[in-house]
């Protein structure tokens, strides 16, 4: 076992996607020494392999920090559980293995907004870099990368007739979802490898973990980033019941998320002035917008009971079954339990004012009330659809400088009236598509929220009654000029030298797709613009090798 050192060249907080593969590339140079810091466990739990195991993974504080959001007006007061990955590999660990980049525009308008470096043409190569795409490289795709993308092992029907309603509906089908364009109806590829999750971890670090110049502490609570002169000089954490002071002599990477990533640094007295005076905490350096800019897609889970054809909740339902089930997935690596949470996707626009897809529809073999519950007895499949580009804004804030009490998460959905049009909007599209030829012989009945609700104003409230997350907190330390950025296009923190930000809190606005992917490639980019900026001031460093001809296969 390596000594943990006094001070490393590189601190990485969080061992999600960004920190695995930011670990990985900075590591490449022996002459450098990196510490990867990770509060949750290792990956060692079964369920996190098996696809079906996240249901065993959100709600379990093995692997989930098990957060909930406040009491949200637009949701009728509802509060929200609101999981987020605390193991390595994080949310890459627990999350549905969507591989999903978003639209070009998404990028696009990064660019646009005062990012130099980030718009599509810019990112795609970051893209193909760390893929390892089935298909194998194209113009789109990679196939030497680290990040394992296949198809799903999976055949309903009901799935298949809901794919060609669509068509019906004017959603015609495609190939592939992430060429800049997802506009359609496709299967969703998945990060897995021969039907077993392929998170960050095993794609990052599994290779790499005997590199001597690497150290993956997991057990390791980072409470505050420490300035020295107004440098990121060090961080004090917790490991092993000890209180420890690690210093930076280079860089401090923030990894750990839209949620984490803002705690931190209020914790550290970087942030908001009115939220640290008020818990006591001084001021080390005011930056409004750190845990503001709070955005999330919120689903609207409509289900529909069938007849005359097989959904999961008849299979799952017997004995028999569940056996089945389980003997398929252990000889063939197939079946429901290689499933991702949602199998079929498809990209549409609310209404003919939309130029470009704006939902997003995740739609499953299977209904249940909420996570975590038994599926129903009576067979249905579910279209959960979300709108890609709320204008609703919410905000994360820490309540005491307590790293084990939760912060406040108030994501404020449906806050803006120009969402609960497009939720009402969203329905009645949802709607329409059923009513297709193609589905009609399996007489879909609306379970929820029921056909009684019709008019503006009764849909518009349905939004807030079967509405939830569907995982995706991104902008809390958004990237941009201006007084409301936290970092700039290079993802360091406005004023605080030697402290970048490389996770999902810097995206200026939400992605049109899943998250995941597009957080590796923000960590491939922090990756190259660190190298660069070392190349710059004179000190060697080495790029990563080739990738191994075992993970590229």
């Amino acid at each position: 076992m390596q000594q943990l050192e006094d001070s490393y060249d590189y601190l990485i907080v969080g061992a999600g996607p960004a920190g695995c593969l930011l670990a990985n590339r900075l590591s490449a140079d022996p002459a450098v020494r990196v510490l990867l810091l990770e509060a949750g466990g290792r990956d060692n739990y079964p369920w996190i392999h098996i696809p079906v195991g996240y249901l065993y993974c959100i709600g379990n504080p093995r692997t989930d920090w098990c957060y909930s959001t406040e009491a949200e007006p637009g949701l009728n007061g509802r509060a929200l559980n609101y999981p987020r990955g605390r193991v390595l590999g994080g949310s890459s660990s627990i999350n549905g293995m969507i591989y999903m980049r978003g639209q070009a525009r998404d990028y696009d308008g990064w660019a646009a907004a005062g990012n130099p470096g980030w718009a599509w043409d810019d990112v795609l190569p970051l893209f193909r870099r760390t893929e390892n795409h089935f298909a194998g490289s194209s113009q789109v795709h990679g196939a030497a990368g680290e990040w394992r993308v296949e198809r799903q092992r999976l055949s309903w029907q009901v799935l298949e007739a809901f794919r060609q309603a669509a068509g019906q509906s004017g959603i015609a089908s495609i190939e592939d979802f992430n060429a800049g364009d997802n506009e359609g109806c496709s299967y969703f590829q998945v990060n897995q490898r021969r039907g077993v999750r392929w998170n960050a971890s095993k794609a990052f670090l599994r290779d790499i973990r005997q590199r001597p110049n690497l150290r993956v502490l997991t057990g390791a609570e980072v409470q505050r980033v420490v300035l020295a002169e107004g440098r990121a000089d060090a961080l004090s954490l917790r490991w092993q019941g000890r209180e420890r002071l690690i210093r930076a002599r280079r860089e401090i990477i923030l990894c750990a998320g839209s949620i984490g990533t803002p705690a931190l640094l209020q914790r550290s007295g970087i942030g908001p002035r009115p939220l640290l005076q008020r818990l006591g905490i001084g001021v080390q350096h005011e930056l409004a917008g750190v845990g503001e800019n709070l955005q999330d897609h919120l689903q609207l889970r409509l289900i529909y009971k069938v007849s005359g054809v097989r959904t999961l909740n008849q299979v799952a339902g017997s004995l028999r079954g569940k056996l089945g089930m389980g003997l398929e997935y252990l000889f063939k690596r197939s079946g429901p339990l290689a499933m991702a949470p949602s199998q079929l996707g498809a990209f549409a626009r609310s209404s003919a004012e939309q130029t470009s897809a704006n939902l997003q529809y995740h739609v499953q073999p299977l209904s249940l009330e909420r996570f975590g519950e038994p599926l129903h007895d009576f067979p249905a499949f579910t279209a959960s659809v979300c709108n890609l580009r709320p204008y609703s804004r919410g905000k994360v804030e820490i309540r005491s400088l307590e790293v084990a009490q939760a912060p406040l998460i108030q994501p404020n959905y449906l806050s803006d009236e120009r969402d609960l049009q497009v939720a009402a909007d969203a329905i009645r599209l949802t709607r329409r598509i059923v009513a297709a030829p193609a589905l009609a012989a399996f007489k879909p009945e609306e379970y929820k929220p029921g056909p009684s609700y019709q008019s503006e104003e009764d849909l518009q409230r349905a939004a807030g009654e079967i509405g939830t997350t569907i995982f995706h907190p991104v902008g809390t330390c958004k990237m941009g000029p201006g007084r409301a950025a936290v970092v700039d296009a290079q993802l360091r923190v406005h004023g605080v030298p030697g402290l970048r930000i490389a996770d999902a809190s810097v995206m200026p606005d939400i992605v049109s797709g899943n998250t995941c992917s597009p957080v590796l490639m923000i960590a491939e980019k922090a990756a190259q613009l660190i190298l660069e900026s070392q190349a710059g001031s004179g000190l060697e460093i080495a790029l990563a090798p080739p990738v191994s001809e075992e993970v590229a296969g």
